[in-house]
């Protein structure tokens, strides 16, 4: 979707460099009889969403909506971010070794930093990393690299399957032991008395809120524990747009925080791209990964941006490296912004309550028809219900055949015991009639 940037007063301007006084005089050369008389008999304006499911309907057959999440979650993507983004100096630039000649790259970097920072509540954020899953597994390593004497590391089960494997995978050749605490099977949330158990001689806690399975965790309780058993504490936020309504992580405690940008910027598609948020507290910045813009001034007291941090061992001694990451997702981390600055505070949070409503919406209407949330724990804009008298593969499949929705994740591909419980998330993408369409898909499943 093409973006128009002018404003009334570029518009202005533009008339005034051009020598006429409004845009009816711009076309004073049409002759009067060739004009069109009155208002044009044009539909009322839609929003942006609204617009691209109008122009995907002309286009052709609909592929119909999809209310998975599970780590990947759909969100409205202004139309300004593709853009700008298409500027050359944007999309053409590279690795900013050289201050002087790379001060846009540097600063939108910088802006990049500052807006992960204040979404997860810590001190200092990286210039981005691949993706949430191998964000979460750094902050791991970083976190075996603080501790020094510990080398065990406590993973929630209810962290993301996927993410609980690629920390697995990157901290194997470091941790001396890897263990997975179970979940409450009434809430839906880590147990805690069997965290408390493991986390005494741990170096790092590794936990998801919401979690794998859309249940907000007790963050408040997470962070008192690790905080007793003093040890590091890892909070991985795969859906940032929660933290509009949410605790941050580190108000409860989190040392290290990672988060994904996936859907922001850059739309839902094909598993990716990704981008990986990472952010800790100022005490644990030499053991970051990756790399840290900074702001500066230059002799003569102008903002300059340089490289604060940047390990050159990631590059030429990778076995003394802090981190292997040897670049960032640039443009992707440049987009992220992009899309969180066009939102600004006030709609990032009035975004965020919209996801809330609507998940709210559904699970009272789903109630009314048989389908009732799994775990009791609170949750966002992503839910699992349990199917009655059925598996949920096969209602996902029925819902699919008759009405083209994918309905949601059966969770038994990650948790066999849950063969009975479906995986729903709903965001700000998915209209009211696509939400109706869900509900009465669903009903005439369960028939």
């Amino acid at each position: 979707m093409r973006y128009l940037p002018q404003t009334e007063d570029d518009i202005r301007q533009m008339l005034e460099t051009i020598g006429v006084s409004s845009i009816e005089e711009l076309f004073a050369c049409i002759p009067e009889k060739l004009r069109t008389q009155g208002s044009l008999d044009l539909p009322s304006a839609l929003s942006e969403p609204e617009l691209r499911r109008e122009m995907q309907r002309l286009a052709g057959p609909d592929p119909g909506p999809c209310f998975l999440g599970a780590g990947a979650y759909p969100h409205a993507v202004p139309a300004a971010v593709e853009q700008l983004l298409l500027r050359n100096e944007l999309y053409t630039a590279y690795t900013p070794y050289q201050p002087e000649v790379a001060q846009g790259t540097l600063q939108s970097m910088f802006e990049f930093q500052t807006i992960v920072a204040e979404l997860l509540d810590l001190d200092v954020a990286n210039a981005s990393m691949y993706d949430g899953s191998t964000a979460t597994a750094e902050a791991a390593l970083m976190g075996l690299r603080i501790a020094r004497d510990r080398t065990k590391i406590v993973l929630s089960s209810t962290l993301h399957p996927e993410y609980r494997a690629v920390v697995r995978t990157l901290v194997s050749a470091i941790a001396t032991e890897v263990v997975e605490v179970p979940r409450d099977d009434e809430s839906g949330r880590t147990d805690l008395e069997a965290l408390e158990k493991s986390a005494n001689d741990a170096a790092v806690i590794v936990v998801q809120s919401p979690n794998f399975l859309g249940v907000v965790e007790d963050g408040a309780e997470i962070g008192r524990i690790a905080k007793r058993a003093g040890t590091l504490l890892v909070v991985a936020v795969p859906e940032i747009m929660s933290l509009g309504v949410l605790v941050p992580p580190g108000a409860y405690g989190a040392d290290i925080a990672t988060g994904e940008g996936l859907g922001w910027g850059v739309g839902v598609q094909v598993g990716g791209p990704a981008c990986g948020l990472f952010a800790a507290r100022q005490a644990h910045v030499r053991q970051m990964p990756g790399r840290l813009v900074g702001e500066t001034v230059d002799s003569d007291g102008h903002r300059g941006y340089v490289l604060t941090l940047s390990t050159r061992e990631q590059h030429i001694r990778r076995e003394k490296a802090t981190s292997n990451i040897c670049t960032n997702q640039g443009l992707l981390a440049l987009a992220f912004a992009m899309h969180l600055a066009l939102l600004g505070k006030q709609g990032f949070v009035a975004a965020s309550r919209q996801n809330l409503a609507r998940a709210l919406a559904v699970k009272k209407r789903f109630s009314e028809i048989g389908l009732a949330p799994r775990f009791s724990g609170p949750t966002f804009n992503e839910v699992a219900y349990r199917v009655p008298n059925g598996s949920a593969d096969e209602l996902q499949k029925k819902v699919l055949a008759e009405r083209g929705i994918i309905a949601g994740l059966p969770l038994a591909r990650f948790h066999p015991e849950l063969e009975d419980t479906l995986l729903v998330c709903t965001t700000e993408v998915h209209s009211p009639a696509e939400v109706d369409g869900l509900v009465e898909g669903v009903k005439r499943a369960l028939r």
